[in-house]
């Protein structure tokens, strides 16, 4: 194990917390879904490979793992923050406020985000953004003008999809994911279709109908998803004519259950996502709590065996998930071994 330099907060958990230290022995980690299953396989193997309990690895969405996370220094709060988004100010401030000061960003690779739909389903296999906020939109261009949606069926604003009831199971607000769908698709629909135009022509502030372009339908045809990407799948599973919103790597180990729809003409795929040709794409990230660093066994060592090449490289576990690898992982790791933290400094 190599020597770690305690910072003041380290210090004083470890003067007054000495007891709940020797209690805890176990790295603690909450948060996002999309990243739960790729922590998972490097707990595992930590855990094989180190003289460190194997880490515990809890999910709950990026909003909730973070809220977690900044709740406060010391071993009764978790070590770790896995998130599909990068934190956000109020985060830091929210941390800040309780104490979490030094946090360390880690960035472990990139991911897609995929429409797909039951395999023997309907033909949902091309989408635009532009498809997907006509879908959901409670207000929409139609003729030149913003209207309430008066679309009921894929095939009402688009003749290549399918004339079926439009149904989607997207992400809840609590996760990561939510946040990239709102950007990368929905708000790029409503930029694309005209309808930003028209709300501010129509007296909006330009925050506001930023605001309002995220909105979607409360009538049950766009359901949120609160659970992990296998209550998505399942919901899938009981309707036929839905569409669901699942992280590439989930999709690619359930191939047998679900097919994938393009979008904007690129098909989901690492290497589309490396490349950036595929819109819908997102970095993946882990928060480590630096006052834990040299209180917590094993938790520095988590963080650098995570993002090793042997594990997160383009030939190891992580990309055989569907993990994207990152070409910046080499300076991810510096920054690590350096112990980094946010805004500079280590």
């Amino acid at each position: 194990m190599s020597f770690v330099k305690l910072s003041a907060s380290a210090l004083a958990i470890a003067a007054v917390s000495a007891t709940a230290a020797a209690a805890r022995d176990q790295v603690q980690i909450a948060g996002s879904s999309t990243v739960l299953p790729y922590a998972s396989i490097v707990a595992e193997a930590f855990g094989e490979n180190f003289d460190f309990p194997t880490p515990v690895v809890e999910s709950g969405g990026s909003s909730a793992g973070l809220k977690r996370f900044c709740q406060g220094v010391g071993t009764e709060h978790t070590d770790v923050a896995n998130a599909s988004r990068a934190i956000r100010e109020k985060e830091i401030k929210a941390c800040a406020e309780n104490g979490v000061t030094d946090i360390i960003e880690v960035r472990i690779g990139y991911d897609g985000i995929v429409f797909a739909s039951q395999l023997d389903g309907p033909a949902y296999t091309a989408f635009t953004q532009s498809d997907i906020f006509n879908a959901l939109a409670p207000k929409v261009m139609v003729d030149g003008q913003l209207v309430d949606n008066p679309y009921k069926k894929w095939s009402d604003f688009n003749a290549d999809l399918p004339a079926e009831d439009i149904l989607a199971f997207i992400p809840g607000t609590k996760h990561g994911t939510r946040e990239v769908f709102e950007e990368k698709v929905i708000a790029t629909g409503c930029e694309a279709t005209g309808a930003m135009e028209a709300m501010i022509a129509g007296g909006m502030s330009e925050d506001d109908a930023e605001d309002a372009c995220l909105e979607v339908m409360s009538d049950g045809r766009a359901v949120d998803i609160d659970g992990d990407y296998t209550e998505t799948l399942a919901s899938i599973d009981a309707n036929a004519n839905g569409i669901g919103v699942f992280g590439l790597a989930f999709y690619e180990n359930n191939t047998d259950k679900l097919k994938v729809a393009t979008m904007t003409g690129v098909e989901p795929s690492t290497e589309t996502i490396a490349s950036g040709e595929y819109p819908v794409s997102r970095p993946l990230f882990f928060y480590v709590k630096k006052a834990h660093i040299g209180v917590i066994p094993g938790l520095k060592e988590y963080a650098e065996f995570f993002i090793s090449d042997e594990i997160a490289g383009g030939d190891g576990p992580l990309a055989e998930y569907g993990l994207v690898a990152d070409p910046a992982l080499s300076e991810t790791q510096e920054a690590v071994a350096a112990e980094e933290v946010m805004g500079g400094g280590s």
